[in-house]
């Protein structure tokens, strides 16, 4: 099965300026999951949550479909990494006790993956998908931030982004949710390493092919006008949502 490849090209990137989920959440699915066996994260890029359940799985099968994001996943020794789609993952059946997806059930194709899910998860496994939608940091500065998403990038974005700004809200799941408290991603980054992480974005990889500049160039000046000395570390905050019910 072809899938929509918006990843690879920065891959390096993708790895080096993607914040990582708070250890809540972690906690949360690792509470929901007595028996630590099997793990399956699905679409796993360059593998930071598999990273985290290797904490406490013996096992973690970490599949994404570019090649690229998974030569430059996290190694640990309780992870396998394959390179396969999330529809036709080639893992056994009834073989994993948790599968997550973090931010990337909208990419998927959605009613053969989760036929996926029912045939590689356990009778009574746990499955979670979320995600997160845009940052703040500060009324001056996210007033450049939005405009560069809304406006600049915006029009780049591939039409299953409307998923992530519903917060996965009009996703048909398959299995009934279970309750789960509100998290939030925060990180301290400088004026660079968030200017490394908009680069990351799909639609700023479109804009480039597109256009033939890079749309983050284009706020760069006022972005180091509202935020000071570039160097200095702001605190960035990311407004999780979060789906996951039992097989």
């Amino acid at each position: 099965m072809k899938f929509k490849d918006y990843f690879s090209t920065q891959s390096a990137g993708y790895a080096q300026f993607r914040p990582h989920y708070p250890r809540e959440l972690y906690d949360f699915l690792f509470s929901h999951v007595p028996a630590k066996n099997v793990a399956w994260d699905v679409a796993t890029g360059n593998g930071q949550v598999a990273i985290m359940l290797a904490t406490q799985f013996n096992r973690i099968i970490a599949t994404d479909a570019s090649e690229n994001q998974i030569k430059h996943a996290i190694v640990h020794p309780r992870i396998t990494y394959l390179v396969s789609t999330a529809e036709n993952s080639g893992i056994p059946d009834d073989y994993a006790e948790l599968i997550t997806v973090g931010q990337a059930l909208h990419w998927l194709n959605l009613e053969p993956f989760f036929e996926e899910v029912k045939r590689v998860g356990r009778k009574g496994a746990l499955f979670a998908a979320w995600g997160y939608r845009i940052h703040t940091i500060s009324e001056r500065i996210d007033i450049i931030t939005r405009r560069f998403d809304e406006q600049l990038v915006g029009p780049y974005w591939p039409a299953e982004r409307k998923l992530v700004d519903e917060g996965y809200a009009n996703i048909r799941f398959p299995f009934p949710l279970i309750n789960a408290p509100a998290f939030h991603l925060r990180w301290k980054w400088n004026m660079h390493e968030l200017l490394g992480y908009l680069n990351t974005w799909s639609s700023t990889q479109r804009y480039i092919q597109d256009k033939g500049h890079n749309p983050v160039d284009l706020i760069e000046k006022d972005l180091l006008k509202a935020w000071g000395n570039p160097e200095e570390e702001r605190e960035i905050v990311w407004p999780i949502f979060f789906k996951a019910g039992y097989l």
